[in-house]
């Protein structure tokens, strides 16, 4: 587990430390980034989402995984593949793809190099027929990246998120998938 790796031209996709939680807290703690995704985090809410990928790691042998950038060594965020949680509607199970980088990395291709890894690596060693990602409808730069890396929506398969309350804005998402077939020919 701690020896996976995935390098890309600027990136590496790695393993998990017990170091990267301060940077991942300082992530998730910044309102920019979080703006889509929920409250701002706390360092014990840092440290039990390492240990959930840790998990997924042994588990599925693939994780959301630690997103460093090459030329000094940062952890800047994360992407990978998990399967989303068995109480999501019509989905759960499913091999999901997910992201969320420093704002600092915003906007230079980053989380598209680190995506397509991911999908690269999904595609190359599990056995499945298509990837998904979700997202809310007001995130436009989540799911206008899944656009630009051939995904299509599913409205179909549009969701209220069980772990949301009723009120909360962040509770409609909507779901974007990929094939293998159509990433092949990507």
């Amino acid at each position: 587990m701690a020896d996976f790796r995935i390098e890309t031209e600027r990136l590496v996709l790695r393993a998990w430390q017990v170091e990267d939680a301060p940077a991942l807290q300082a992530i998730c703690s910044d309102a920019r980034v979080m703006k889509f995704l929920g409250p701002p985090q706390s360092r014990a809410d840092v440290e039990a989402a390492i240990e959930r990928q840790w998990a997924n790691q042994a588990r599925f042998g693939h994780c959301y995984w630690a997103l460093e950038d090459r030329r000094d060594g940062r952890m800047i965020g994360f992407c990978g593949l998990q399967p989303m949680a068995s109480d999501m509607p019509d989905i759960g199970g499913k091999t999901d793809i997910g992201w969320r980088l420093a704002h600092s990395h915003w906007g230079q291709g980053f989380a598209r190099e680190a995506a397509s890894a991911s999908l690269d690596w999904g595609f190359e060693h599990l056995f499945i027929y298509d990837i998904l990602a979700i997202t809310v409808p007001a995130n436009e730069r989540s799911w206008g990246l899944m656009e630009r890396l051939g995904m299509e929506r599913r409205d179909e398969l549009a969701f209220a998120h069980p772990a949301l309350a009723d009120e909360d804005p962040l509770k409609p998402h909507i779901v974007y998938s990929i094939s293998r077939d159509k990433w092949t020919k990507h």
